[in-house]
């Protein structure tokens, strides 16, 4: 059984997306909020909530096969203040890695480290942050490279993210893994133009992660709403025509489109500040009928909130996306608990990592380093 760190925890969707296969040696997150759903869903014994800069390496017990940090977005995200490494809160990707250098110097390197963030981390500070990242594993002498993983082929989610994972030198890496040159599926446009852009120094030991695609998503954004849920109201009639009042043209026709099949159409909301044709900054509400939903955020503000639409002929109703569907949206089982309270369910899911994500590179990637390319089962017999 392999055994993980899970730093910037959350709520332990990575836990979950790894599986009862996996031991969990040590959690943090400071937040003691989604500290308490992580031991109502966990359990006690694992998990230390505290500020990752006071961890000292004696607290993580033994070695680990996996060490994953989805160390916080807000400073290398396009929304957000520019700060990037140097910021308060994704900089604490230095105290992280700080750690990883103490076990290493303590013989006790994880063989392999994974990280996972926004994809604003390839151009933040002009592509320095991203740089810098590498240089990190260059240093440790750790092989690694990185891939953009749209949560859409998983679920009914639009949600790119980037993810690098690298293996200690220890470990050998089965034929197959990785690739001569990159995947359009895997590596993007903006990945191959952060790649280009670090100094060659600092990618020598750069791999081309090769999964395999994923098997044709299956679930519909439609099949994931709740009718009656517990936590949100529907809008009253009055409150969706004014939904609808902040709509373009264009999103109008949306609508009108979906009335005109003459079935239930489910679509995602969000409201979003744009300049008009006299140039006045008018608050939208603009929606998508591709069955998929826009990007889970944390709620920093009521327009941050996804909204839904649901059409069936010429009824139409709005509501704020409840807790259970943001959770279902990140791959959560139902049975998974959330908080009671509507906005710390919505910070939870939003700040989380997509549970399936996490299980295609524990079986196409992490499981095949760690058991020599050979099938987990087969080594557990």
């Amino acid at each position: 059984m392999p055994d993980f760190y899970e730093f910037f925890a959350g709520g332990g969707m990575v836990r979950a997306g790894l599986g009862a296969e996996w031991n969990c040696l040590f959690a943090n997150d400071f937040d003691h909020k989604k500290s308490n759903i992580y031991r109502t869903n966990w359990g006690e014994g694992t998990l230390k909530t505290a500020d990752i800069r006071t961890l000292a390496s004696k607290e993580l017990p033994g070695r680990a096969d996996l060490a994953w940090a989805s160390f916080p977005c807000q400073d290398l995200s396009l929304a957000g203040g520019g700060a990037g490494l140097k910021g308060d809160r994704s900089g604490t990707f230095w105290p992280f890695w700080g750690l990883m250098k103490k076990l290493m110097a303590e013989d006790r390197a994880p063989r392999i480290i994974a990280l996972e963030n926004v994809c604003g981390t390839l151009t933040s500070h002009g592509g320095k942050d991203f740089a810098a990242i590498c240089s990190t594993f260059e240093q440790a002498g750790y092989a690694f490279g990185a891939l953009v993983i749209d949560a859409a082929l998983f679920v009914p989610q639009s949600r790119p993210r980037l993810f690098i994972i690298g293996v200690h030198e220890d470990m050998g890496i089965p034929a197959g893994l990785t690739a001569d040159q990159p995947s359009p599926l895997w590596h993007p446009r903006g990945l191959l133009t952060a790649h280009a852009n670090t100094p060659r120094k600092h990618r020598q030991n750069w791999l081309w992660w090769s999964p395999p695609k994923p098997l044709t998503r299956n679930q519909s954004f439609a099949e994931i709403i709740e009718d009656e849920p517990a936590d949100v109201d529907w809008h009253t009639p009055s409150e969706t025509r004014a939904l609808l009042a902040k709509m373009s043209e264009i999103n109008l026709a949306k609508v009108e489109a979906a009335k005109k099949t003459r079935r239930r159409v489910v679509g995602a909301i969000y409201k979003r500040t744009r300049i008009d044709e006299d140039g006045i900054k008018v608050q939208r509400a603009e929606v998508r009928f591709d069955d998929v939903a826009g990007c889970l955020r944390t709620p920093a503000g009521g327009s941050s909130r996804q909204l839904i639409l649901v059409v069936e002929g010429q009824k139409v109703r709005s509501r704020l996306i409840s807790g259970r569907e943001t959770a279902r949206l990140m791959g959560l089982d139902d049975d998974y608990q959330l908080p009671t309270n509507y906005n710390e369910a919505y910070h939870l899911t939003g700040d989380g990592v997509v549970v399936p994500v996490v299980s295609h590179l524990a079986e196409h990637i992490f499981e095949p380093i760690l058991f020599g390319g050979a099938d987990r089962a087969k080594v557990a017999a």
